[in-house]
């Protein structure tokens, strides 16, 4: 069944919201998603006092979901979706439709943080990011590209920053410990949790946080009972925090984080399945782990100081051993089984073999504060450095090189300058500015490239004008460019094709504007109630996109390879990304409800076709119930989700008179509701209990998201039980 959605309905929508019925509050106690603060975005500011498209979720949004794996906490934020698969290993981002499965582009194109450190992965048929929900107390996702000036350049589709847990966040005051042990398990998939936090506080300034996290699953079902292969998993994650905070504005943090999933004869492919066959299997380990040292000192007493330091080592490796090859299926139909330089492609895929992504970052950053007595400023100056070496080797020498996972080194240097000025707090204007030089490298010299400079320029300015103390307007318009990466430009095989490296790639150019209204109330229908709406229009269009090269063998769908070798990667002419967001929220004492609504448009600006990576309109919103004085909460969740735009995918199979394309990029609209349960008594005998109980997917909805490659998950019913000591 077709499911449409219009503006109209979205503006009854929201407007039904600011309907709720409720009974007095403090506002000192709460703050909707509007109201949370933003401290990615330069200088703190509330979300909807932002001049561009910002959600943050934290730490009860995040226990609220009880996810499985990091997509879970992703699903209600407008304007990202998650790609690739609900594998553990199988999961990308998308932001304003940019982003896919195993696309080398998206570490650019999209900037994902943790703690201030950027991750970076891409390898054939695995996800991007890797890592466990319980590790992280706040998720800020930042649209648009407005935000390269702070983090980096080419980030057209936006920032997703991860934030882990401190000992602050469990320590209560005079308390010099705490400890809390917690336990999930989730029905569909007979998936188990365990994990244990502890804090502890040194002394007055000094405290120490240590979490262990143990996660297993089985296969997971679709609301059909299909049975997803290759969709279980185990994964050990662990953080160790040390901070020493003094009285007069210095903060060190040292920290370092790791996960790991290791397993026999797992499915080789993780971003998706045709036929739910078996690609292949293999024993594969995987490691992400991050170690970081900070130091921040605000200077209380000097205007012109406010210094961040950050060093960090980031690294994701990969090893795959005792490959199966591949057996006759859907991919290779009649091939006999194939093994390490054995098959239809002689591939190097099944041989063991290591692969990772390592790099060694600094940032550092500094804030000068000047203010008159109508205005103030806030002026960012910045330092980052990212050294990024990715390797990829056969460790049975059967290959000297691995084609299609180049092996390069990739060193940026950025300087950048924000300044953000407010004027008698209804004026803000934020300009930007933003220099990189990078310095690529063939580190195995397979192409006889050597090395290569280039340089990258990054302006924008955003504006937000608060007109009353209820409405405001804002805007923004950014030019940002992104650098090629290492796989664009030294692959030399894709999708069983055998292409030279792709020396001549160009540089992406983004150019990018939105603009946008908020509204926002108290005391509309009780006492210290309050309902906000912010909405965003954004238009970008991108010039010299990267795509992989379409020529490819007959038995991939195209024509037979010709000599010359073409190049792997090519520059699209341009491509056009259109579109609207919607949040709104309302909350009072007994009552609470948010809404968000993306409508994305992407097509190639030459041919007029939409482009594959956009995912179709959707609705999604809450309404909740609370009792406080029982410490009770509970509510319903529903997404309403379009067909796509183009009408030749609204099917499982091409349609009659449609162009072909692949099968992995069609679906049709559904509907999908959750509901939840959560008992968090803060005295008396059950003190530091937490009791949390949900449903998803609560009518057994076989549906599959537009992004992802396989079904999604059937009914899940839902248990959490925790118990926290502190001392």
């Amino acid at each position: 069944m077709a499911h449409k959605l219009s503006f109209r309905t979205i503006l009854l929508v929201a407007t039904a919201l600011s309907a709720t019925a409720a009974h007095a509050q403090d506002p000192n106690e709460r703050v909707t998603i509007l109201e949370r603060i933003i401290v990615g975005a330069g200088n703190e500011k509330v979300a909807i006092e932002t001049p561009q498209s910002v959600t943050v979720l934290n730490q009860e949004d995040i226990d609220q979901a009880q996810p499985t794996t990091i997509g879970d906490i992703a699903r209600d934020i407008p304007g990202l979706n998650v790609s690739g698969s609900d594998r553990v290993l199988g999961q990308s981002f998308n932001i304003r439709g940019i982003g896919a499965p195993e696309a080398s582009g998206d570490q650019g194109r999209l900037i994902v943080n943790i703690d201030g450190v950027t991750k970076f992965y891409e390898q054939y048929r695995i996800g991007s990011f890797f890592s466990e929900p319980e590790l992280f107390s706040k998720v800020e996702v930042l649209r648009g590209p407005a935000f390269s000036t702070l983090y980096g350049p080419g980030a057209i589709g936006g920032i997703i920053n991860f934030e882990t847990k401190d000992a602050s966040d469990f320590l209560q005051e005079g308390d010099k410990g705490y400890f809390r042990t917690k336990s999930t398990y989730t029905s569909n998939d007979e998936g188990l949790l365990g994990s244990f936090v502890f804090a502890h506080e040194i002394d007055e300034r000094t405290d120490f946080l240590l979490t262990s996290n143990y996660r297993t699953t089985k296969n997971y079902s679709t609301g059909d009972g299909l049975e997803i292969l290759g969709s279980e998993f185990d994964t050990w994650s662990g953080l160790a925090k040390v901070t020493h905070d003094t009285d007069d504005g210095e903060l060190l943090k040292v920290s370092y984080q790791r996960w790991e999933t290791l397993g026999d004869d797992q499915a080789y492919d993780r971003t998706q399945s045709v036929g739910n066959v078996d690609f292949g299997t293999v024993d594969r380990n995987v490691v992400d782990q991050t170690a970081i040292i900070s130091y921040e000192n605000d200077f209380i007493d000097n205007d012109w100081l406010d210094l961040e330091i950050m060093a960090a080592y980031s690294d994701s490796a990969t090893t795959l051993r005792d490959a199966s090859g591949f057996a006759p299926n859907a991919f290779f139909p009649g091939s006999p089984p194939g093994g390490c330089g054995f098959g239809p492609t002689d591939s190097v895929l099944f041989c063991d073999s290591n692969y990772g992504y390592q790099s060694y970052q600094f940032r550092a950053q500094n804030t000068i504060r000047s203010a008159g007595e109508d205005w103030e400023n806030f002026l960012i100056l910045g330092y980052q450095f990212i050294d990024q070496t990715r390797t990829g080797e056969d460790i049975t020498g059967t290959f000297p090189n691995i084609g299609f996972h180049p092996e390069g080194s990739d060193v940026a240097h950025g300087f950048y300058v924000q300044s953000e000025f407010t004027w008698n707090e209804r004026l803000t204007i934020i300009p930007g500015i933003r220099y990189d030089t990078r310095t690529l490298t063939d580190t195995d010299n397979v192409t006889g490239f050597g090395s290569a400079d280039d340089t990258a320029i990054s302006p924008k300015i955003a504006a937000h004008l608060q007109v009353n103390d209820n409405f405001a307007i804002f805007g923004s318009v950014a030019h940002t460019e992104r650098f090629p990466t290492i796989d664009e430009t030294f692959s030399t095989t894709t999708n069983g094709a055998v292409f030279q490296a792709s020396i001549g790639l160009e540089k992406e150019e983004a150019d990018s504007w939105e603009v946008g209204f908020s509204y926002s109330a108290e005391n509309i229908f009780e006492e210290a109630d309050s309902f906000q709406i912010k909405t965003t229009y954004f238009n970008s269009t991108v010039e010299g996109l990267i795509v992989r090269n379409p020529a490819a063998p007959a038995a991939f769908g195209g024509p037979p390879n010709v000599f010359p070798f073409t190049p792997g990667f090519i520059n699209l002419d341009n491509a056009e990304f259109q579109g609207v967001e919607i949040e709104a929220a309302y909350d009072a004492e007994r009552w609470f409800a948010n809404a968000a609504y993306t409508w994305t448009e992407g097509v190639d600006a030459n041919t007029g076709d939409f482009l594959t990576t956009v995912a179709p309109e959707e609705l999604a919103f809450t309404i909740g119930a609370r009792i406080p004085e029982n410490d009770v909460e509970f509510g319903w969740k529903s997404r309403f989700v379009a067909d796509p735009a183009d009408a030749c995918r609204v099917s499982t199979t091409p349609v009659a008179g449609c162009a072909g394309g692949s099968s992995l990029r069609f679906a049709e609209g559904f509907n999908v509701h959750d509901v939840f349960f959560t008992w968090t008594p803060d005295d008396g005998a059950y003190e530091g209990l937490e009791v949390r109980l949900g449903v998803d997917n609560v009518f057994d909805t076989d549906y599959k998201e537009f992004l992802n490659n396989d079904p999604a998950k059937g009914r899940n019913f839902k248990v959490t039980l925790a118990k926290a000591i502190g001392w």
